[in-house]
């Protein structure tokens, strides 16, 4: 290692596996930005389960090994690259797509995917605006082009895709459903864009959801548990209704009958899909949202690096989300 260079501490990932594969280490090299990069000293990281399945090895896109998780960081700008004139040093910023990944004490990010930090929003509030606020935006405004008027049922709305979800749904003028597991969970989704929320862990609540949306229907889903629901979700839709897969953790068998009526579709949705412009795009949705107000995350469990591994045992089994886990620097 080159003398002089700066140390910091990261988490490192040697192997996949299950949560233990995540090392804390504190003799890791401080990336040096290049070309078009920005250097982000990172005050906090967004915690997303997607996050979980690269760890374990079992996600479509594998990084090379060693690596260091994490895409969703808060921080103040240290230093920048060459051609880089939207920062400077000490600028409050977020990104969703770190280069040298996010879990650490400094993050590597490429300019167009760095944003300004308004000063209304703390860097936990940035670090839980990036996949989730990004995809849902994707999700409604781009995969189910949904228009005002419409009704929308978030599947799992008190996590940090689903509350990005409500809070976009009801900023762009639809009526918003929500459901949540627990108590604290569905009080949150009340209290950020939902009309009404409903338990989906009681027996009965799609009966309760079919009546509170009458004959018609819901018009979108979207749907961040479709081996689960998928099935339910299909029973559920308006004539030309729209199921849009955020995520799912398995397989689910359905009926295609169940599409065919209402002339249904399912859609999936993969952030990483977007084009650089579409990106641009969703930023630009989001931070007129930040600048309004109605972009406001909502902030869960929050963990100090030494305990990442219990936060994505926790991200996975735990109780039910109440707002976005983050880990804090």
């Amino acid at each position: 290692m080159a003398t002089g260079q700066k140390l910091m501490r990261a988490v490192r990932v040697f192997e996949f596996g299950g949560p233990e594969v995540l090392k804390l280490q504190s003799d890791v090299a401080v990336p040096i930005p290049k070309n078009h990069q920005v250097l982000i000293k990172v005050h906090a990281c967004g915690v997303n389960p997607v996050e979980t399945y690269i760890r374990s090895g079992t996600y479509s896109r594998k990084p090379l090994l060693p690596y260091t998780p994490g895409s969703d960081v808060a921080g103040v700008v240290e230093a920048v690259g060459d051609n880089v004139s939207a920062f400077k040093k000490g600028d409050r910023v977020f990104t969703n797509n770190t280069i040298s990944g996010g879990y650490a004490e400094y993050a590597l990010a490429a300019d167009h995917t760095v944003y300004m930090l308004p000063e209304k929003l703390d860097f936990k509030q940035g670090a839980a605006i990036g996949i989730p606020y990004f995809t849902a935006y994707r999700a409604l405004l781009h995969s189910a082009r949904v228009k005002a008027g419409e009704s929308v049922l978030v599947h799992g709305a008190s996590g940090g895709v689903g509350i990005a979800a409500c809070q976009i749904a009801r900023a762009y003028g639809l009526k918003v459903l929500g459901t949540a597991s627990t108590e604290e969970g569905q009080k949150i989704v009340l209290q950020n864009g939902a009309h009404e929320v409903f338990n989906h862990r009681e027996v009965n609540y799609i009966d309760k959801i079919k009546k509170s949306v009458g004959e018609k229907g819901v018009d979108v889903i979207i749907e961040m548990l479709a081996n689960v629901n998928l099935s339910n979700d299909l029973k559920l839709l308006s004539y030309g209704g729209r199921v849009i897969i955020v995520g799912s953790r398995g397989p689910i068998e359905i009926n295609p009958r169940d599409t065919m009526a209402n002339e249904t579709s399912i859609i999936g949705v993969a952030l990483w899909s977007s084009t650089k412009e579409e990106f641009q795009q969703f930023a630009a949705g989001l931070q007129a949202g930040m600048e309004i107000g109605w972009l406001k995350p909502v902030i869960g469990s929050q963990y100090p690096l030494e305990k990442v591994a219990q936060a994505h045992e926790n991200i996975i089994h735990g109780s039910g989300a109440a707002g976005k886990m983050i880990l804090l620097l």
